[in-house]
C-alpha cells in the first residue's frame, strides 16, 4: 500500500520590505545580526571562523586594545613562520598561547614602568613559559627569502660584466 504525501503548501509570511519609517527589514538572529533571506542564521560557525581566521578567540570583543595587541603577535609569528596557512593545528595553538602570555608580560611592565608593584615572581613565571613557548614554537623565521634578482637587475650585472 502506498503512503499518501500531502501536497499542502506551507503558508509563508512574507517578509515586509520596508518598515513604518521607511527601514529595511528582515529577520535578525540573537546577535542582531540580518538573517538569509531563506531564514538562515547566515553566519559561520565559531568552528569555521577560527579555522578561517576570522576570529582567534570567540565571543570577544575585536575593539578592545588588547584584543588587537594579541591579534597583532599571532599574526607576526604567524607570518615569521610561513603564513597562518602553513601551520600544522599544534603550532597554532602554541603561538595563541605565546601571544597571550606575552600580553600579560605587556601589561605587568607597562605597570612597572608606571611605578605600580608588580609580583616579580608571578613576572619571572610568565618569561619563563615564553621562553620554552618560543623554543617550542622556533624562533628562526622560516619564510623564505626569494633572493632571485630581477630581470633589470640581472641585465644590469649582464652588461657590467661585458663592459670590464
Amino acid at each position: 500500500m502506498a503512503s499518501e504525501v500531502s501536497h499542502e503548501t506551507a503558508t509563508e509570511t512574507p517578509i515586509p520590505a520596508k518598515d513604518r519609517l521607511g527601514r529595511n527589514q528582515r529577520p535578525h538572529d540573537a546577535k542582531g545580526k540580518f538573517a538569509r533571506r531563506d531564514g538562515s542564521p547566515g553566519q559561520q560557525s565559531v568552528a569555521q571562523r577560527l579555522a578561517y581566521g576570522k576570529d582567534l578567540l570567540p565571543h570577544v570583543d575585536g575593539r578592545s586594545l588588547t584584543y588587537k595587541r594579541y591579534r597583532e603577535i599571532v599574526a607576526a609569528l604567524a607570518a615569521d613562520q610561513g603564513g597562518a596557512d602553513t601551520l600544522s593545528a599544534a603550532r597554532a595553538q602554541l603561538i595563541r598561547r605565546f601571544a597571550a602570555a606575552s600580553v600579560l608580560a605587556e601589561q605587568m611592565e607597562t605597570r612597572l614602568a608606571s611605578g605600580a608593584p608588580i609580583d616579580i615572581a608571578e613576572h619571572a613565571l610568565l618569561c619563563s613559559s615564553l621562553v620554552r613557548l618560543g623554543q617550542r614554537i622556533g624562533i628562526d623565521r622560516r619564510v623564505i627569502r626569494d633572493v632571485t634578482p630581477s630581470v633589470a637587475d640581472y641585465v644590469a650585472h649582464i652588461n657590467a660584466e661585458a663592459a670590464e
